[in-house]
């Protein structure tokens, strides 16, 4: 690549990353810079990629070919697979400059004014990719403001200790990103900076993120919230992670959250507290799709149809006689999606059921059930009480989260 060639950052953001050979490594999720003395611009060390199992690895400048616009490609060499850790001195550009207030030294009639960083744009050297200028918004609102382009020297305020950050550019950037995805970026940065984006995101979003992240950190992020947002996004959890997450808490912290919450939210969560964590009761979820006899397989196709189900929920239905809330009335026998494809729309459900797989106690231990979806190759399971009314269901991947080593998001995936 020529020199004075230039890119921003933001905009590198997601764009796979090619090795010699033309196989994808991964994504990249920012660029480490080193902040430097007085004005002097900072010089780009690295890309932070994402590699499998959602690994963030540091890609040296000197091994990245080209920044085109739609793909990083590397030249030949080496790359270390041992997961980023940030030393002192390297900065993330779009974690932690975006949202940053630094004030205007030029041009001269708007020195002193005070701007939001937007982005950050790096250019080759002849022997390095240094930051050179820096995209600002001036005034408040999209309306009522301008974005202007300055160079790296014209502004002053990042060797200072950075005040409330705000994070709506950050959040631009990343606002594509799966909640997996979004739960990786979180994980690198500081406390405070995480503690800003999660106060941005909306009580849904924050909640699915969550529900991605390892058990302490959800801890600890959530005790960064005020009490009512905490209660507020443990409502928007599905029940099973939301019970999860308070049985990691401290039991008095985790009741007062209980009692913050609407009765009808706290209600099922409290049920599935009530079971230990390795057996099936402590691992099902309480929204299964539940339908009753009567109901038409185009209805109940309609039903799965839902693009917010997970789809381990959405692979089959539990019929049911009312009462249609957990604990329904009795169980009568699941309806697979398949089998539901292949009957008439106007079939009612209760001839597509399947009664042969026997539903699981609430004591079923975590061995047994995971023997019990391998034996029947079912993505997951019904579960129901000594009066037969459907409880709730366990699905393979919160078998997975319980049966996989706790550490196992850190771990690269192989093959």
């Amino acid at each position: 690549m020529s020199t004075g060639t230039r890119v921003f950052v933001a905009r590198l953001s997601g764009l796979p990353v090619f090795d010699p050979n033309g196989d994808q490594v991964g994504r990249v999720r920012d660029v480490v810079v080193a902040l430097r003395t007085g004005r002097e611009a900072p010089r780009a060390l690295g890309i932070l990629v994402e590699i499998q199992a959602r690994r963030r690895i540091f890609v040296p400048m000197g091994r990245v070919k080209s920044l085109e616009a739609d793909a990083v490609l590397l030249s030949t060499g080496t790359v270390s697979l041992r997961r980023f850790d940030k030393r002192a001195g390297e900065t993330l550009v779009l974690a932690e400059l975006l949202d940053r207030t630094v004030t205007l030294l030029a041009p001269e009639d708007l020195a002193g004014t005070g701007v939001t960083i937007v982005d950050v744009a790096l250019e080759q050297t002849r022997t390095d990719w240094v930051v050179t200028k820096v995209a600002v918004r001036r005034g408040r609102g999209r309306r009522r403001s301008e974005v202007l382009q300055v160079g790296w020297d014209e502004i002053s305020g990042l060797a200072l200790t950075e005040g409330d950050q705000g994070a709506a550019n950050l959040l631009a950037v990343i606002e594509k990103l799966r909640p997996a995805d979004l739960a990786g970026v979180l994980h690198d940065l500081s406390d405070k900076r995480r503690g800003e984006i999660a106060a941005a995101l909306d009580d849904e979003r924050l909640a699915d993120v969550l529900e991605e992240m390892p058990e302490d950190e959800q801890v600890q992020l959530m005790a960064g919230l005020e009490d009512e947002r905490a209660a507020d996004v443990l409502e928007a959890m599905a029940p099973d992670d939301a019970a999860d997450l308070l049985g990691e808490m401290q039991p008095a912290d985790a009741a007062r959250l209980l009692d913050l919450m609407e009765p009808e939210e706290a209600e099922p969560v409290r049920q599935l507290l009530a079971y230990s964590d390795d057996t099936a009761g402590g691992l099902m979820t309480s929204e299964p799709v539940i339908l009753g006899p009567g109901t038409t397989v185009a209805e109940a196709l309609a039903r799965i149809r839902d693009a917010d189900l997970h789809p381990s929920l959405a692979a089959q239905v539990y019929v049911v006689r009312p009462p249609y809330e957990t604990p329904t009335g009795r169980y009568l026998g699941t309806a697979h999606f398949q089998r539901l494809l292949r009957e008439p729309p106007s079939t009612l459900i209760s001839g597509a059921i399947d009664s042969d797989i026997d539903p699981l106690p609430p004591e079923c231990p975590l061995a047994d059930v995971t023997r019990h979806l391998a034996s029947y190759n079912l993505v997951a399971v019904p579960v129901v009480d000594s009066e037969q009314r459907l409880l709730g269901a366990v699905t393979v991947d919160d078998v997975l989260d319980h049966v996989l080593p706790q550490n196992w998001r850190d771990r690269p995936s192989h093959g």
